[in-house]
């Protein structure tokens, strides 16, 4: 017999609920061969181009993986590297035209609200975003 959720703890509840909107969201980013990790770069890059320093900080992660996530997106035709046209000793990542028609594609914000709001109500999803912000702004994260 399933165990109850109302009988589980808030962090487990937490748990739960993002997994599956993870998998949700990675099933709509595969139309694209994207993932959770890959469309934060994209994004990034619509603003102009970056070095993977750069790119990794604002992401948060490490440059390895920086580059482990760039050399995908590479293959995939979404982003060239190459020199800065302002600094030749500077690498920077350009976003291709393959690459800009993916992320506005993939990023659409209807496709995660869709997702994240199947199950609520126009007010238990205004007060869930209040509660979420307030967890996000009490971490320090705000990113």
């Amino acid at each position: 017999m399933a165990e109850d959720p109302s009988t589980w703890p808030t962090g487990r509840l937490f748990s739960h609920v993002a997994r599956g909107l993870e998998r949700e969201w990675n099933a709509h980013l595969d139309a694209w061969d994207l993932n959770h990790a890959s469309l934060p770069v994209l994004l990034a890059l619509l603003a102009g181009d970056h070095s993977q320093r750069e790119l990794a900080a604002a992401s948060g992660v490490t440059q390895q993986t920086m580059s482990r996530i760039l050399e995908r997106l590479e293959r995939l035709g979404y982003v060239s590297r190459g020199s800065d046209a302002q600094d030749a000793r500077r690498r920077a990542v350009h976003l291709t035209d393959a690459g800009r028609t993916a992320a506005l594609a993939a990023a659409r914000p209807e496709v995660g609200d869709r997702i994240a709001h199947d199950a609520l109500t126009p007010a238990q999803v205004a007060q869930l975003r209040e509660i979420l912000l307030a967890m996000v702004q009490a971490e320090g994260d705000g990113q």
